[in-house]
């Protein structure tokens, strides 16, 4: 595909705009049709399901670091991957303050330990990339980095964990009382089972579904490259660096299906799939850098700058507070939200005052 960074900035702002609202669209079809594939080939919860889900709702990011990388825009897919994280963890603060308006805040509804388990799950692959920030950048085999193959590895026995997780746990939530008054009635993605039998809308068949998923698989990779080079070539003209880019306005375009779909599964009552899927996410991340690593030929992790491993702890610190939230279950709400989505949205405010210091002082 041609590259479109030499043209002006309005132009470059029309086509990054055109390929967010592209994402956006096409991404949420692909959530969608995830959950009826995963139900209609009896997927579900098990490990091929995550494994989809975390591949599907992360296309647009898969496509961004895959052109950044052979561009050689290391910074620009460091910064997407790590600041996505962080940002799409304030997609919580979104479905909170606008998906949970009447009634408690969403971490008081949506019990449940494998979602703390899953919020664990992120804080380890990110810990695991700052290490690996730390180690020599000669130490590569056939393209393969320690780093890299140690995150994809943790992901992978982590999801494998959470999956016979989800079979059940010795340990149960309080049934009586407050504390169940506003917990979530359903299991966790009875809006997969009721969209994939078609009783939340026209339902489709099988192949149709597939055919759905296709086509917005195709149409969020092209917008997905679309969005790297118009973004690359945005930040040149505002002399934004590529990790401030990536980590904010890029990631804040690649998180856009996210918040639709958060709000969906909100308005169905699944308030546990909304938190998982931002959470499952988050977790699958990290694992492009294994991806980076493969196209580019370089050792991404050891070249990581102060912001990139800045960012990294950003992305920490918010999954903590949710984590915290999760398990004390405030029921008090602050300016329309929950104590731990305030805690968060301010943190992130914070958060991206520092990097914007990092990257002028740089």
């Amino acid at each position: 595909m041609p590259t479109v960074e030499h043209l002006s900035a309005p132009w470059l702002g029309a086509i990054f705009l055109a390929a967010a609202t592209a994402t956006w669209i096409a991404g949420v079809q692909l959530s969608n049709m995830t959950d009826v594939l995963s139900e209609r080939w009896r997927l579900g919860q098990a490990l091929g399901g995550v494994i989809l889900l975390a591949i599907s709702t992360n296309l647009p990011e898969i496509a961004i670091t895959a052109s950044a990388a052979l561009a050689g825009q290391m910074g620009l897919a460091v910064g997407n991957i790590l600041g996505g994280i962080a940002i799409q963890t304030v997609v919580l603060v979104i479905l909170d303050a606008f998906g949970a308006r009447n009634g408690p805040p969403l971490t008081f509804r949506s019990v449940s330990l494998l979602l703390v388990l899953e919020a664990a799950l992120v804080n380890a692959v990110l810990i695991v990339a700052i290490m690996a920030t730390q180690l020599p950048p000669d130490l590569m085999v056939a393209r393969l980095t320690p780093g890299a193959v140690g995150i994809t590895v943790l992901w992978a026995l982590g999801v494998w964990l959470l999956a016979r997780a989800a079979k059940g746990l010795p340990w149960n939530a309080p049934d009586e009382g407050e504390l169940a008054e506003h917990r979530q009635a359903k299991p966790k993605g009875h809006s997969k089972t009721a969209r994939a039998a078609g009783e939340l809308g026209r339902p489709v068949s099988t192949l149709t579904a597939a055919l759905i998923f296709a086509a917005a698989a195709a149409v969020t990779l092209v917008a997905g490259v679309l969005l790297e080079q118009t973004g690359s070539g945005l930040a040149d003209h505002v002399g934004m660096s590529g990790v401030v880019f990536g980590g904010t306005v890029l990631a804040a375009a690649t998180a856009l299906p996210e918040v639709s779909t958060g709000l969906a599964s909100m308005k169905l009552k699944d308030y546990q799939l909304a938190v998982s899927d931002i959470f499952g996410g988050n977790a699958f991340l990290p694992v492009l850098f294994l991806l980076a690593s493969l196209l580019s030929g370089q050792s991404v992790l050891p070249a990581a700058e102060k912001s990139d491993i800045y960012l990294a702890g950003l992305g920490v610190l918010l999954t903590t507070v949710y984590a915290a939230g999760l398990i004390f279950r405030h029921k008090r709400k602050v300016l329309g939200m929950g104590v731990d989505s305030l805690v968060v949205l301010v943190l992130y405010v914070i958060g991206i005052g520092g990097l914007f210091a990092i990257a002028r002082g740089r």
